[in-house]
């Protein structure tokens, strides 16, 4: 198989994984890191962390909104076949269709990748340059578009993220 179509169907399953992984928190959470908390999962293995925003602004033709959002969530995944992480993030609601996600850490910006709810780096090198970055960084912002139109930042604290991030790869080695 050629690498889009590997990275397609392992973009599915992180979506039923991560699906999962949010409907079983309280069960498989296995560390927390201040604003980290690193869950393991499966057969085979699955190994995740994971933060929620400590902000979030919705706009809608910039006057700010109140909108009701699903769970809103940026994860690094390994699995113990792959042993890279993988970023991943979750808006709460469906993505306008054909638009990127802005992923902010200090001055450096990166495009997440849209489908349905959720959104993914370029692939595995692009993953490890996001990772590289969360590591040194003090927050990540996530801009993104609803398909109704709606703006929305979120900005996520990276205290205890180097921890997390190596405490869930070192679970799935």
């Amino acid at each position: 198989m050629t690498k889009p179509i590997l990275r397609g169907l392992g973009i599915i399953a992180l979506s039923f994984t991560a699906t999962t992984a949010m409907a079983q928190e309280s069960d498989n959470r296995v560390a927390a890191n201040t604003d980290w908390s690193v869950f393991v999962d499966g057969d085979p293995q699955e190994c995740w962390s994971v933060s929620k925003p400590k902000e979030t602004v919705n706009t809608k033709e910039g006057r700010s909104v109140a909108v009701r959002r699903g769970d809103i969530l940026l994860f690094v995944s390994y699995r113990g076949d792959n042993g890279t992480g993988e970023v991943s993030f979750t808006g709460g609601y469906p993505f306008a269709e054909g638009s990127t996600v802005k992923l902010t850490v200090g001055s450096e910006t990166y495009d997440l990748f849209t489908d349905g709810e959720w959104a993914w780096s370029a692939g595995p090198d692009a993953d490890q340059e996001i990772i590289a970055a969360m590591k040194g960084g003090a927050d990540a912002v996530v801009v993104g578009n609803s398909s109704r139109g709606t703006r929305t930042e979120d900005t996520f604290s990276l205290m205890g993220f180097t921890a997390a991030v190596e405490d869930a790869g070192a679970r799935c080695e």
